[in-house]
């Protein structure tokens, strides 16, 4: 009875979701980003409800199971943000369980300055120095050239993200951290899916981070994970995600270890209940199953969801490639398969025109844009009216409240990001319609500006 009375309610929502939602509707503002949701994914969240469990169950443990099998990892762990996987990634690495390559306060991890903030903040947060090595113009990526002249005795990580979906050159910054001892994370955040030399991103370096965020390539509300193939790595990672507990028990489940009152831990007395002995200073920043069912349901949809995001990256390129006097269009290495979250355009210094007045136009007439995020992050806010101690380059230590266009000068290129650098939507709901109205839209701006 119960399986007939699931089916019929998991039908009603696909009805529902026929009824209401169904209808492919015109877009009238192109947005540069988005979900894409069908009813099989409200069939799955609904499922997910009539099990009555609320916090994270059996959707999660197979959409962990699933996500590590599809990027080919030994471990998967969700958490409630891309955010909060890029805080657990860096704040594990300071686990007193890694020993003598544990991170500690004053510790430098290289990272850079053109991005979103939440690959910075987690360096801060912990008391760590966060290092700041320039970008490149086209890819938009690191310049891993540049890595090893910023190396000192204090340099323990490298922390970055591969840019909108178009990945770094993981093998050359991989060799460099081995040769040099250093941790590699690599925030996949907008990158599920992209291709390194058949790598999957996310799966060279050490840690890697993902978002499922409603703007990412799937969506799960809020959500993210943390991936490694390291079994101790993923112990800490656990631990800290989990309140900072020894115990790696699911929920729901006790003794796992069958030593559950044989252990002596810390300072507490013998046979202290390993449930409750904390290891870490840790955070709970796990799901919900409703998250986790949609999550499993949207990754079998990935595959079609690449596709058509590489599809629409490429129509862009070839339409604007005639304006190539005045913009930069994306640059591709030659062994990578980029899951494009955006199309990154730059305006060429001497362009008749600007990016704000670019960008401006497009929105005025219905096209959505955004900035490459921060555009330099040692001009926000977040930096001019705090005291971070920070180094840019191979400088000497320095603190962002005080610095100076001289400073901001050491990063040229991020500099021409904020300045010239925008993007306009890949994601799937996009179809020729809506790309050609954008590519008409440039066009007709740029020629009248000629």
């Amino acid at each position: 009875m119960e399986k007939e009375l699931r089916q019929a309610v998991q039908e009603a929502a696909r009805a529902y979701y026929r009824a209401v939602y169904g209808e492919n509707k015109e877009l009238g503002y192109i947005p540069a980003s988005g979900k894409l949701l069908d009813e099989d994914d409200l069939a799955a969240m609904i499922d997910a409800s009539l099990d009555m469990w609320l916090t994270a169950g059996r959707f999660n443990e197979q959409f962990e199971q699933d996500l590590a099998r599809y990027l080919g990892v030994g471990f998967a762990l969700s958490v409630n943000s891309g955010s909060s996987a890029n805080l657990l990634a860096i704040s594990a690495l300071t686990s007193p369980k890694l020993k003598d390559r544990r991170l500690q306060k004053g510790d430098e991890v290289i990272t850079v300055a053109a991005g979103f903030p939440t690959t910075v903040n987690p360096i801060i947060q912990n008391g760590l120095v966060p290092v700041f090595v320039d970008c490149e113009v086209g890819s938009y990526n690191i310049d891993i050239s540049q890595v090893e002249r910023a190396l000192s005795p204090k340099t323990k990580a490298v922390f970055v993200a591969h840019t909108l979906g178009n990945m770094f050159d993981v093998e050359a910054l991989s060799a460099l951290c081995q040769k040099h001892k250093l941790w590699l994370i690599e925030d996949a955040c907008d990158a599920l899916g992209a291709q390194y030399n058949g790598k999957k991103a996310g799966t060279t370096g050490h840690i890697g981070t993902f978002s499922f965020y409603p703007a990412h390539h799937i969506t799960m509300g809020e959500g993210g994970a943390v991936v490694t193939s390291d079994p101790l790595l993923h112990r800490v990672l656990l631990s800290y995600r989990d309140w900072g507990r020894d115990c790696w028990c699911k929920p729901g489940v006790d003794n796992s270890c069958k030593n559950r009152f044989g252990m002596q831990l810390g300072k507490l007395p013998f046979g202290y209940d390993h449930k409750y002995t904390y290891s870490h200073i840790g955070f709970n920043l796990k799901i919900t199953d409703w998250q986790a069912a949609l999550g499993v349901s949207q990754l079998k949809k990935l595959p079609g969801f690449l596709l058509k995001r590489r599809q629409n990256a490429e129509f862009l390129a070839e339409k604007l490639s005639d304006l190539q006097d005045y913009l930069i269009l994306p640059r591709v290495a030659e062994k990578s398969h980029p899951s494009w979250f955006g199309f990154l355009i730059s305006v060429k210094d001497d362009a008749p025109f600007t990016k704000q007045q670019l960008v401006e136009f497009l929105e005025q007439n219905g096209v959505g844009t955004r900035q490459l995020f921060g555009g330099n992050l040692l001009r926000q806010p977040m930096m001019t009216e705090n005291d971070v101690a920070l180094r840019i380059g191979q400088s000497g230590l320095l603190n962002s409240r005080y610095l100076t266009e001289k400073d901001f000068a050491l990063l040229p290129n991020t500099e021409f990001i904020m300045n010239h650098t925008f993007w306009v939507g890949t994601f799937p709901r996009l179809g020729k319609k809506e790309l050609e109205k954008t590519c008409a839209l440039i066009h007709r701006f740029a020629g009248a500006l000629k």
